[in-house]
């Protein structure tokens, strides 16, 4: 803990929902990310699940814990909830800022391999390597390594398939809202693929959800799948879930996708099924 310095911490549903700044290694700049320690977590005599949430476009860790409710479920459920931020803070590159899609808020949880993003936009790594293993060690008196679970928003539904995907075993569940599932074939993707990993659109498959799933080699996993109908960037093919469902069928991996009538993009669309989420995590993390 020696590392971490303490930015807030608020009592919510019995909990404390703290966020904490610490120098990341990966990124090479100090980095928020937000943790819930529900009321289970009290007294640290017991060994909690964990679901890591990822957060979308424009978004910093503040996003979820204050608009989606999510503590609720996790109180009830007895899971602690840790929230990384979007991409490197800080870091001055040229271009970095001009668009909402690219660079600082939008770092779509890969390693970037082109200069100048590579120095620094290695979220991938960040998250699936240096933030986890410092949760393990900092909270080792609470945190359950062997039962860990990932969800995300749209970018961070993304990084959630893509990280479960190309790290099996590292995530024993895993869910998304309106995930971008199919990257190398939407304009979102290709922007940012071609901005963070260059040309080569073999590199981009391995960032890429619909193409791993068809490679996927490891323990037994299901893909929980939420979208909202009258989501805009579903509507304009941004999202593609049926080509993320095609790819799964195509391979006997298990897929469940809810499409939910008249709702979009948005956290209010987010806040009323995160609880369905939680189930779904809840009934394979406490097996």
């Amino acid at each position: 803990m020696d590392s971490l310095e303490l930015v807030s911490s608020n009592k919510i549903f019995g909990g404390l929902q703290k966020v904490y700044t610490h120098e990341s290694a990966e990124l090479k700049c100090k980095m928020n990310f937000s943790i819930y320690l529900p009321p289970q977590a009290e007294g640290g005599d017991v060994k909690l699940p964990v679901i890591f949430y990822l957060s979308g476009l424009t978004c910093t860790e503040q996003n979820f814990i204050t608009k989606s409710g999510f503590q609720r479920y996790a109180a009830e459920h007895g899971i602690i909830v840790v929230g990384p931020d979007t991409s490197p803070r800080g870091v001055k590159i040229h271009g970095d800022d001009e668009s909402w899609d690219f660079g600082v808020s939008a770092g779509f949880y890969l390693d970037a391999t082109k200069e100048p993003w590579s120095n620094n936009y290695r979220m991938g790594s960040y998250l699936n390597k240096e933030l986890y293993d410092l949760i393990l060690k900092a909270f080792d008196n609470v945190v359950d390594p062997g039962r860990i679970g990932i969800m995300g928003h749209s970018m961070g539904g993304h990084g959630a398939l893509v990280s479960t995907l190309r790290n099996p075993g590292l995530y024993k569940s895993v869910s998304a809202f309106a995930p971008i599932c199919n990257p190398t074939a939407c304009p979102w993707g290709v922007k940012a693929f071609t901005g963070y990993l260059g040309d080569d659109e073999n590199k981009w498959k391995e960032w890429d959800a619909t193409e791993l799933v068809k490679k996927y080699e490891g323990p037994p996993l299901t893909l929980f799948l939420d979208q909202g109908a009258a989501d805009k960037f579903y509507i304009e093919k941004q999202l593609l879930p049926e080509n993320l469902v095609k790819a799964c069928r195509s391979v006997e991996v298990p897929v469940i996708l809810n499409l939910r009538e008249g709702y979009d993009h948005s956290y209010y669309y987010i806040s009323t099924y995160i609880g369905e989420h939680f189930d779904f995590h809840a009934k394979i993390l406490k097996a």
